[in-house]
């Protein structure tokens, strides 16, 4: 009898064995879904937000090139883009939410509108760091949900001591302020800086 119980506990226990540690990993062996990402924002304000990235990225890769024809232009829709009743939807998130973004549009717009009273590159460039250090709040306190950015830094944008901050669409550092036509590096400092952070 003791032959028996002791033959029917070791089938017991392996047959626990088998049910706890082979059957969990047969139900676990399909990939896990994902949850579908639910978009915060309306498609018409992450347009908006699309459009006003592409004004900036067109000022940033301007000023690499120097070419402040075409910074002054991408300023000008910038300018339009930031007008602050295009973010109304905001109001439906909170207060906070809303006059932070406000705030940070307001900043965008007064040192675009500095930006294109300026005829120096140092001066235009000075004033894009301004708006950089807007637009990257606004991204920042709004969840932007469209492409990741990258946050960078160029630690010599200014007099070679002074640092500067700017998004751009790829990890790949292409410096807006030392740019290809530098008066004494020329394009030799074109990847110089590092990333600070992502915006996803």
């Amino acid at each position: 009898m003791k032959k028996i119980l002791v033959l029917l506990l070791l089938v017991a226990v392996a047959f626990g064995i088998y049910w706890f540690k082979f059957r969990k990993t047969e139900r676990n062996s399909g990939p896990k879904q994902q949850p579908l990402q639910v978009n915060k924002h309306s498609a018409a304000f992450n347009a908006t937000m699309d459009s006003l990235i592409n004004c900036y990225l067109n000022i940033k890769n301007s000023l690499v090139e120097a070419d402040t024809a075409k910074t002054k232009t991408a300023c000008r829709e910038l300018i339009q883009l930031s007008d602050s009743s295009k973010f109304m939807e905001l109001k439906k998130d909170t207060v906070g939410i809303f006059t932070s973004a406000v705030a940070q549009l307001d900043n965008i717009k007064s040192n675009a509108e500095s930006l294109l009273k300026q005829s120096d590159i140092t001066e235009i460039r000075r004033d894009f760091s301004m708006i950089s250090e807007s637009i990257y709040p606004l991204l920042k306190t709004i969840h932007y949900e469209g492409k990741t950015l990258f946050w960078q830094n160029c630690p010599m944008a200014f007099n070679d001591e002074e640092g500067a901050n700017w998004i751009n669409e790829t990890s790949e550092i292409i410096n807006p302020y030392l740019g290809k036509h530098h008066p004494t590096y020329k394009a030799a400092m074109l990847n110089c800086g590092d990333i600070k952070d992502s915006i996803k």
